[in-house]
């Protein structure tokens, strides 16, 4: 089955090294869509930041003053509104490559985990309580297996 039209745009906004291309995250986004029976037409970004950043990002809308390693946020349109918009992604570099070190988990492994994760998020899934949670890790397990990569959990 033809995946709909997909849009990804990708900026980057931390030095580039170990980080992985566009094409890359638009796998894994694709993939998050699949597994999550999505059909309809997406479009997405994923902006990759230094450690500055995803603290300030992480303050202003969470209100915890540290670098997470991804923020999701879901598009919010005013009712009767029609789009492809899911929303934005915001990885944090730094925090993913100390993550990926401290778990002993392949970078660009740990970079598809987080791409699909934050996907999932944009698409309503949560882990706010073990049902829900336990629902989230095991698609994204799933969808991981169907890339190649270990289960992260």
């Amino acid at each position: 089955m033809a995946m709909p039209r997909l849009e990804v745009g990708v900026s980057y906004a931390a030095p580039r090294r170990s980080v992985p291309t566009s094409t890359s995250f638009r796998r894994w986004v694709e993939a998050a869509l699949q597994g999550a029976r999505h059909r309809k037409p997406a479009e997405l970004s994923i902006r990759i930041v230094g450690a500055r950043e995803g603290r300030a990002l992480n303050l202003r809308y969470r209100g915890k003053d540290y670098a997470t390693n991804v923020l999701s946020f879901p598009v919010e349109l005013p009712r009767g509104v029609a789009s492809p918009l899911l929303g934005d992604l915001v990885i944090c570099a730094p925090v993913l490559a100390r993550e990926a070190r401290e778990q002993r988990k392949a970078p660009r492994d740990h970079y598809a985990h987080l791409t699909v994760h934050g996907v999932l998020h944009l698409l309503g899934f949560d882990h706010q309580n073990e049902r829900d949670a336990v629902r989230m890790e095991t698609l994204e397990t799933r969808i991981l297996a169907k890339l190649g990569i270990a289960d992260p959990y």
